[in-house]
């Protein structure tokens, strides 16, 4: 039962915080567009509209969970690893200078452990978005390794926001938590720290499951095929 409410807390942290923050970024923005630019204004005001009604309906779905509902609710976007395209467009879209890279062939992974990649570079990006400032420019970096998936997300700090101070560690709040957590579901590791420019970067290296204890996409568990 503690399992199961640990999953839920960070299906809803996931969502409304990355779903929040993308409506701040657009509300400023349009706010500021109003007078000289109304095009982008309506733009700004679109994208919180899509954003506020996809972050309602995964909230239902989720909330759905604590009513006996179904088990593996379909979440939008489709939490995969493949989706990351589409969700480093999305933070794009915001005005963040981001960059993604991907080395080695891509395999296909199981609902589980894609999810949990999916979800850890959404809770980074959250995070560059919410603490690194307008200015900040971000990397987004899968490699595809013989052994391992490895998930790097790193931003540098926008000017005024750059600190000597060494000992700050991570972002505040408990999306750091919540990473781990999912990395460690699938027998990952999770290492996040400062980067020497004052900057953040998160790592998430994901061993390649058990083909045969992992079912793929139309497999089943004991289907032999």
């Amino acid at each position: 039962m503690a399992d199961e409410r640990n999953r839920i807390a960070r299906e809803m942290h996931d969502v409304v915080a990355h779903s929040l923050s993308v409506i701040v970024v657009q509300a400023d923005g349009g706010r500021y567009a109003a007078q000289a630019d109304p095009e982008a204004a309506g733009r700004a005001l679109d994208t919180i509209a899509d954003t506020a009604r996809r972050a309602l309906a995964d909230c239902r779905r989720v909330l759905g969970l604590l009513h006996g509902g179904d088990e593996s609710p379909q979440l939008s976007p489709v939490a995969e690893v493949e989706a990351i395209g589409a969700l480093v467009e999305q933070v794009r879209a915001l005005g963040l200078d981001l960059a993604h890279v991907r080395t080695g062939s891509p395999r296909p992974l199981p609902p589980g452990p894609g999810m949990a990649v999916y979800r850890v570079c959404q809770e980074s990006l959250t995070n560059v978005i919410k603490h690194a400032g307008p200015t900040a420019r971000a990397t987004v970096s899968e490699s595809w390794l013989p052994d391992r998936l490895r998930l790097v997300v790193s931003n540098t700090l926008s000017a005024d926001r750059a600190t000597d101070d060494p000992a700050p560690t991570a972002f505040p709040g408990q999306g750091i938590v919540g990473m781990r957590e999912r990395a460690e579901v699938f027998g990952g590791r999770l290492t996040v720290g400062r980067t020497g420019e004052g900057g953040f970067r998160v790592q998430l290296d994901l061993p390649y499951p058990d083909q045969d204890a992992w079912p793929g996409p139309g497999r089943t568990e004991g289907d032999g095929s």
